[in-house]
């Protein structure tokens, strides 16, 4: 029986983040199960100004969450950036907003980009009544270098 050493063992591990934006807590769960299910890092994506429940209102056409859904070139800012360079796998957590993914996601991922072009990336979504079929053919398109793997939707994932 040949033995590893530590070095070795080390490069067979694959290295995974779960990276995720959560608006109200429900996308956070989630995630936090899932990178605990993994065994890998969790980062949160925060934009630098929080949402409030103002923000939030979808049936509000003025409200930031709907001002920055109509825009596809909206980019809010996030508090804090993090470094993907010690990732293989990165799972991108987000609830689906407007059909696919808020704004907030196209932040994180063009500020660690060509990091990601490396990387597994597999989108996990939460949703009240919307698939993430439309949202991983949204990032798919708009991030076409990027190795996208099928999405899941997490609602009840335990």
């Amino acid at each position: 029986m040949a033995l590893l050493c530590a070095a070795c063992i080390t490069s067979l591990e694959a290295k995974t983040l779960v990276a995720y934006f959560s608006s109200t807590g429900t996308t956070k769960a989630v995630a936090e199960r899932l990178a605990k299910r993994q065994n890998a890092r969790l980062w949160e994506i925060e934009p630098a100004q929080p949402y409030t429940a103002a923000d939030l209102d979808w049936r509000n056409d003025k409200s930031r969450s709907s001002v920055e859904m109509n825009d596809p070139e909206e980019r809010p800012t996030i508090k804090q950036c993090t470094d993907v360079t010690p990732y293989d796998t990165i799972y991108v957590g987000f609830p689906i907003w407007w059909g696919i993914c808020p704004r907030i996601i196209n932040s994180w991922l063009d500020n660690n980009l060509p990091q990601l072009e490396d990387k597994t990336l597999i989108p996990f979504a939460t949703s009240g009544s919307s698939g993430i079929e439309k949202a991983e053919a949204y990032l798919k398109k708009t991030y076409p270098t990027l190795n996208w793997q099928k999405g899941m939707l997490l609602n009840q994932w335990k």
